[in-house]
């Protein structure tokens, strides 16, 4: 069932810009609507012409510019909705006046006037058949244009003449098409959702900020056109045509995201670039971040369901390192195990940008730090070699996203194989945690050799690691459940051995010593 106002009459500006008048040369508003065409071959007739007539002049009506000028004049008067002459009828210069000084429509046509009078007759007598001409040409556009974003904002754009047309994001970016519109002058705005909403068949917009079950935007964006109204029917025309460009789009997403998955090099370049061109305000074609394939990197990033805008974290996997008393690392990833990284990221944390960093892999995720920890953790579980990650810090914007990936590699390096760290939540206990106890446990011994010579039941020892990790006597004491004076005799014989505690580097040895010592002996 057709929306209000399809079977509206059509006006001169419809036929001028998607009608049997395409092509023609306009001059004036063109807002009036065409009831019926009469075919004016002498002046006199046009006292004869009732309003919303679009006039077609031909013989001696259309010999030249004054007959032209009269014809206007009388057309005027009889409130005529445009009047259709041959090109060769008036100079365009002079014709552009004439309309503007008696406010008649005048239309130039290249083709023989009783053509034009037949055509524009049809469309006048049966407009909704006209504007269905119009949708038919566009579906078999959009069908040729095949699967680029580009390519089909460019079709819509080609066939709404007069109209703007976008694919923008839901914050608002330009994807592809023309700037985006002002939407003071919205004609329509249609949700594109993404292949899996798509896939299930739900019909329901989507806002901008929910998220499907992997975490991705539920809608890839939307197409909005702007423009002048050219009749009561053509907002309704350009919702239907917005509407058959809406299956291209994402069937575009959905072959993006196949040759992603299957090309993980592909993804990672289009992942470096958009880190590189990432900006508070990025140009909306930058042509320095173009992709292989000829998408903007913003749009094929989109179509990837990756988050371009909004609160983001980042995320850092890395091998983990063996507790082993050699330190030498275990059977790890092979050098192209980027693919397999991204499989499980796909399948746990969603469909995200991962970057090769050496043995490790960076990228980052719209979920919060809480969220994209428990996806990780199912990530490194379902990793065939040891493995560990971090979470950062959420940011605004991946914009801020150097704020943000730093903590998650930190985080990663101490997070222990099998588990993940946030960023967030990272402080001393956690950094001493993460240090190689495998390694660093015999030099501690030789560091504390001397206490432990005097040490005979680990008083002495246990008593320096409260002192340095309390940050002083008292709290020691309490932690301990000692007096404060034993405290205080305790440190004179730690300081007997050889120890002075109030020098900042034996501070710092004593306390990574006894905490790896405490490592040790549990």
């Amino acid at each position: 069932m057709k929306a209000a106002g399809w079977e509206s009459p059509v006006t001169v500006a419809e036929l001028v810009d998607a009608g049997p008048l395409a092509g023609a040369t306009m001059y004036g508003t063109g807002e009036n609507p065409v009831h019926q065409v009469r075919i004016v071959d002498e002046l006199p007739v046009l006292s004869t012409v009732v309003p919303h007539t679009a006039v077609v002049l031909i013989g001696s009506a259309a010999s030249g510019g004054w007959a032209v000028e009269m014809a206007m004049r009388r057309a005027w008067e009889q409130a005529a909705a445009c009047v259709i002459a041959p090109a060769s009828a008036v100079s365009a210069g002079s014709g552009e006046l004439l309309a503007e000084r008696l406010g008649v429509t005048l239309v130039f046509v290249e083709e023989d006037p009783l053509v034009t009078a037949v055509r524009v007759a049809s469309a006048a007598a049966r407009p909704e058949a006209a504007r269905t001409q119009l949708v038919a040409r566009c579906a078999t556009r959009l069908a040729e244009a095949g699967l680029s974003a580009r390519r089909v904002l460019g079709v819509l754009n080609a066939e709404l003449p007069g109209t703007s047309v976008a694919f923008v994001d839901g914050y608002g970016r330009r994807l592809a098409g023309r700037v985006a519109p002002d939407r003071a002058n919205l004609l329509a705005e249609v949700p594109v959702p993404g292949p899996e909403l798509a896939r299930t068949g739900l019909n329901r917009p989507a806002g901008r900020a929910e998220l499907d079950s992997g975490g991705r935007a539920a809608i890839l964006g939307t197409l909005v056109a702007a423009g002048s109204a050219r009749s009561a029917g053509w907002p309704s025309v350009v919702a239907t045509v917005l509407g058959l460009a809406v299956a291209p789009l994402t069937a575009w997403a959905a072959t993006e995201r196949l040759a992603a998955a299957q090309d993980f090099d592909l993804q990672a370049a289009l992942g470096e670039r958009l880190l590189a061109a990432l900006d508070p305000a990025p140009p909306s074609t930058p042509e320095s971040a173009a992709s292989p394939a000829g998408e903007e990197p913003w749009a094929r990033a989109v179509a990837l369901g990756w988050p371009v805008q909004g609160p983001v974290t980042a995320f850092w996997i890395r091998q983990a390192e063996p507790a082993t008393p050699t330190g030498e690392p275990s059977a790890g990833p092979e050098p192209d195990a980027g693919p397999q990284v991204r499989a499980v990221l796909a399948a746990t944390v969603g469909e995200v940008p991962v970057l090769p960093r050496g043995r490790s892999w960076a990228g980052w995720s719209a979920r919060p730090p809480a969220d994209l920890a428990a996806a990780l953790q199912r990530a490194v579980g379902s990793l065939p070699w040891p493995a560990a990650a971090g979470a950062g810090t959420q940011v605004t914007d991946p914009a801020a996203l150097a704020e943000s990936l730093p903590g998650a590699r930190a985080a990663a390096f101490v997070a222990g194989p099998g588990t993940v760290a946030r960023a967030d939540r990272m402080g001393p206990a956690e950094l001493l945690a993460a240090l190689p106890a495998g390694v660093l446990s015999a030099p501690a011994e030789v560091v504390l050799g001397p206490l432990l010579a005097v040490d005979k039941d680990g008083t002495l020892v246990e008593t320096v690691r409260a002192v340095l990790e309390e940050g002083g006597a008292l709290k020691a004491a309490e932690r301990l459940g000692v007096h404060r004076n034993t405290v205080t005799t305790r440190l004179d014989r730690v300081r007997a051995a050889g120890f002075d505690v109030d020098d900042p580097p034996t501070r710092l040895a004593l306390l990574l010593a006894t905490h790896l010592h405490k490592k040790s002996t549990m």
